[in-house]
């Protein structure tokens, strides 16, 4: 049986997925060690992109070809928008943190958002779906095993749950069905290229996700 795209794609890009899904971070989490310091800075840096992940989406319901697609991601962006970002809001305010104490500008937080963005702006519909498959997929992976932990912190207890629960996990397996079903007609060229942008938005979270320890 002839391998799908996302199975070219995850394994070709095994190393930086194995590393992303065994940070430092990720790891912290399920020992349940993560120092509140980290959470509140991964909390506001985190919060900012998920407002440049509402454009990441537009961009992509804007570029897809099908009625199907547009649906799909316009449900996506009201998740986005009246779910995470009220996740925020209200974190924010439990925590009495305030995100413009925060500096969002640093060069893992500004790269990240950045360089994410413009796969969607500058690239094809695919692009933003190769992109945002190393995203959803790597926290979906993590999630899942994370949830299953002791998690003390109930607010980062319900951000793993987020990213754990069906819903996400729908997401993740959309953007990994919509790479499978357009991988069949694809040069290999393509392909490749596809699975460079994963590999490369999988770097960037590396590096983001270094971001709250410094």
């Amino acid at each position: 049986m002839a391998e799908t795209l996302s199975e070219q794609i995850l394994r070709e890009n095994k190393a930086v997925f194995d590393a992303m899904i065994g940070h430092r971070f990720v790891e912290d989490i399920k020992a349940d060690r993560l120092p509140k310091d980290v959470f509140d800075r991964y909390l506001v840096f985190e919060g900012a992109f998920v407002d440049t992940a509402i454009s990441i989406f537009a961009f992509a319901a804007a570029k897809a070809g099908t009625i199907a697609q547009k649906r799909w991601l316009v449900g996506v962006l009201d998740a986005l928008a009246n779910q995470q970002i009220a996740y925020f809001e209200k974190t924010f305010a439990e925590r009495g943190i305030e995100p413009e104490g925060f500096d969002t500008s640093i060069p893992e937080v500004a790269t990240f958002r950045d360089g994410m963005l413009e796969i969607s702006r500058d690239g094809g519909y695919l692009d933003t779906v190769a992109a945002m498959f190393a995203a959803e997929w790597m926290y979906w992976t993590w999630s899942k095993e994370a949830a299953s932990q002791q998690i003390s912190d109930p607010l980062l207890k319900e951000w793993v749950d987020i990213h754990a629960h069906e819903d996400f996990a729908a997401q993740a397996r959309w953007l990994k069905a919509e790479l499978d079903h357009a991988g069949e007609r694809m040069s290999p060229d393509e392909r490749s290229r596809l699975s460079g942008i994963f590999g490369r938005a999988q770097a960037l979270e590396i590096a983001f996700h270094d971001a709250p320890y410094f």
